[in-house]
């Protein structure tokens, strides 16, 4: 039966493919039902053994944009965050962003300085009596992992920062609290030894119902490189202008002035954004 084919995930670990992973991946994109029906039974008549998860997405991806552009874009939402790299400073930008829509100021590239030494932290977040000290762990690669030694670096840093301020005056009020942010995964003892020493671990797919996809979608926070209009250079002008998110775009238009484009190049990047943001 087409459910038992094996496909290969990006660890290179096997499983039987699941139909329903992929129409509910494709609905969490926007993707009607008609649409969810169609892609599905094409991508189970296209399989065959062995293929690759990657494979699988392509194809996928590329059926849906031949429907819409905008649910292409959110549907390639993974793939858009690795390509926030490759020095993992736009993705510290994004994140920064997503946590000051939760009511935080916020602080990107921040030395702090520690009870022993100083510390560069990738974003420091104020606010609701809370100071969060945020670490961004960015992979290349979907099968790379952030293993124990992760959490373990990050706890004994955030301790030193933390007794350094606790000593002064102006910090009096304030909960302290660490995070570490990866865009792909922790290992097991990387999230048992988080839940022990107190640190709040967010992944691709964990912790549920707060995941860094479930917040992603829910808040409707879409990287500008999960655009299909606008190509690799392109993306990287706006990342240099320090735009990463598509409703950035949503908010002012202008943005896309500082691209090298046509107008009705224009109108299309607008329309697909449209189609992420709701704008």
């Amino acid at each position: 039966m087409t459910q038992q084919t094996l496909i290969t995930k990006a660890s290179g670990e096997k499983e039987p493919f699941s139909k329903e992973k992929l129409e509910n991946s494709l609905k969490r994109a926007g993707a009607d039902n008609e649409a969810i029906g169609k892609i599905s039974d094409d991508i189970s008549k296209w399989l065959s053994e062995g293929v690759s998860t990657k494979k699988i997405y392509r194809q996928a991806f590329r059926l849906l944009k031949k429907r819409k552009s905008g649910t292409a874009a959110r549907y390639k939402l993974k793939k858009a965050i690795m390509e926030l790299g490759p020095t993992g400073y736009p993705f510290e930008h994004f994140m920064g962003q997503l946590i000051k829509h939760y009511g935080f100021e916020i602080e990107v590239g921040r030395t702090v300085q520690g009870q022993c030494v100083q510390h560069e932290v990738d974003v420091v977040a104020t606010g609701n009596g809370r100071q969060i000290f945020v670490e961004c762990k960015f992979f290349n690669s979907q099968g790379k992992q952030a293993n124990v030694r992760v959490p373990l670096y990050i706890h004994s840093r955030l301790n030193d920062i933390v007794k350094k301020r606790e000593s002064l005056p102006e910090y009096g009020k304030l909960k302290f609290q660490g995070w570490i942010v990866t865009n792909t995964r922790f290992t097991s003892d990387a999230i048992d030894y988080g839940k022990c020493a107190g640190l709040h671990l967010i992944s691709w797919d964990y912790p549920a119902g707060h995941s860094l996809r479930e917040m992603i979608e829910k808040e409707g926070f879409f990287p500008i490189t999960a655009l299909t209009t606008i190509n690799k250079k392109q993306k990287q002008v706006l990342l240099d202008k320090g735009i990463v998110l598509c409703r950035q775009i949503c908010q002012d238009h202008s943005v896309v002035n500082q691209l090298e484009i046509t107008l009705q190049k224009r109108e299309r990047i607008l329309e697909e954004v449209n189609g992420i943001c709701s704008c």
